[in-house]
């Protein structure tokens, strides 16, 4: 049986359109110069701690604020331990698009937010390991993870 098409189905499409729009822009700029900007990725953050949000106000369910919020201060404070760990292997920007990213997948829930997360290190690893084998890049080379997390946040948005 198929159920009616409500507002909120159509805005929930929409923003998701909107952060793959947001996405691609910043996968193109991390690729291009190892660089996430805090003027793209801190605004929209903010503006989806808003709309989950209203989410929990519109739907009256809390779990998904509370498995946001949680999958942003999981996957943001990882990275945040991992930036410490890595002697500059991985930025602030990647901290902090780690945080949006863990928000957009704990509100899709915790299979979308292991998928994506887990996700991200294995494509980065396979993108490595063959820069490697064809002598483009060795163990000191500097590459761009952005694009990998945003990639493994589609992929865990996907299995979701």
């Amino acid at each position: 049986m198929l159920s009616a098409v409500t507002p909120y189905d159509v805005i929930v499409v929409l923003v998701h359109i909107g952060l793959a729009g947001i996405g691609v822009w910043l996968l193109a700029i991390d690729a291009r110069t190892h660089r996430l900007p805090n003027r793209i990725v801190l605004p929209t953050l903010a503006a989806l701690l808003a709309l989950v949000g209203v989410d929990a106000l519109v739907t009256g369910r809390s779990g998904p604020l509370i498995g946001a919020v949680i999958g942003m201060l999981v996957l943001g404070g990882l990275y945040a331990v991992l930036r410490a760990a890595s002697r500059g292997g991985i930025g602030g920007g990647d901290v902090k698009l780690a945080a949006l990213i863990g928000l957009v997948l704990g509100w899709h829930g915790w299979q979308a937010l292991a998928v994506g997360a887990a996700s991200a290190f294995v494509l980065g690893a396979l993108y490595a390991l063959a820069l490697m084998a064809f002598r483009r890049a060795n163990r000191s080379t500097r590459i761009a993870f952005g694009p990998w997390m945003i990639i493994g946040a589609v992929l865990g948005v996907a299995v979701a």
